[in-house]
């Protein structure tokens, strides 16, 4: 199978030379994190690359967004797809490479300092960044941008220590990848994220008795606090809008099923059918056995 190791269509690669890597090693910035060569290839065919222990001096990432590869360390193969990163440690004797049936696209840096190990470690194994709803996917290959832009400013040492900075962002999305995604979700978010999983609660426990702090303990807020924003999103009090989905899965028993009304009752949470009765009525409009024998469609 042929083997390359670079030079790819589309690919772009910045190798820093080393009278600024050793600048950058004196620099009590730089000497925390610097990056020693950089690049991004698209969809490479063939990708291989291979080093023994004495080649790997620095940290290696690789992000993967699409397509699919593997890597080999300490004698164990992990394949890698779309939406995953791995880093290579420093010291370690290690192969990599794009499988050929569906080569990947990958974003790459080649890192080393005081605090690169904090950042790599556990990443030895492929790790998802996969997409969601507040992924931030974009934001992130938008810093990674950033710093490729740096480093290729020429070599002043300012353009580089500004990459460095740029970095530690970058790896820091990585490491504490549930914080980059919850920080950046907007109050108004936050609240619908609230309201969406108190309703889901109130689905998932129908048949049993609810109070308005066992809800807000389910999104961890104060039941005054909770009320207030439940209602300012959905215009009906918490309390009111269980009532609704006990009477509409109540309905649906009626509908459905020829269950009686005692037997419907503590299925949708009321212990007392009378009362269950009386409740009905009131949200309905009609009664369980008027709604039951009420044509429909």
């Amino acid at each position: 199978m042929p083997r390359i190791k670079e030079g790819f269509k589309g690919g772009r690669i910045i190798v820093l030379p080393g009278f600024l890597v050793d600048e950058l090693k004196r620099d009590p910035l730089g000497r925390e994190l610097y990056i020693t060569d950089i690049g991004y290839y698209p969809h490479a065919t063939y990708h291989y690359c291979e080093r023994s222990e004495e080649d790997s001096e620095e940290f290696v990432l690789i992000y993967c967004v699409e397509g699919e590869g593997w890597f080999e360390l300490d004698g164990r193969r992990y394949d890698v797809r779309a939406n995953q990163f791995f880093i290579l440690p420093k010291y370690k004797a290690h192969v990599y490479g794009s499988k050929a049936g569906n080569p990947w696209t990958i974003y790459w840096i080649h890192f080393d300092g005081a605090k690169a190990a904090y950042f790599s470690m556990g990443f030895d194994k492929p790790h998802d960044i996969s997409p969601a709803e507040h992924s931030r996917i974009q934001e992130r290959l938008g810093l990674f941008e950033e710093i490729y832009s740096s480093v290729s400013s020429g070599y002043d040492k300012n353009y580089m220590l500004y990459a460095t900075t740029s970095l530690f962002h970058f790896l820091g999305s990585m490491k504490y990848l549930g914080e980059y995604r919850e920080c950046h979700v907007t109050e108004v978010q936050r609240k619908q994220d609230v309201v969406q999983r108190a309703v889901h609660f109130m689905q998932e426990n129908l048949n049993k008795k609810l109070s308005l702090s066992d809800i807000a303990r389910e999104v961890k807020l104060s039941p005054s606090y909770f009320s207030n924003v439940f209602e300012g999103r959905t215009g009906t009090p918490p309390l009111r809008y269980l009532g609704c989905l006990r009477m509409q899965e109540a309905c649906r028993y009626l509908d459905f099923t020829d269950l009686k009304i005692s037997q419907i009752s503590p299925l949708v949470g009321y212990e007392d059918s009378l009362y269950f009765s009386r409740q009905f009525t009131k949200y309905m409009g009609i009664s369980p056995s008027e709604y039951k024998a009420k044509k429909k469609g």
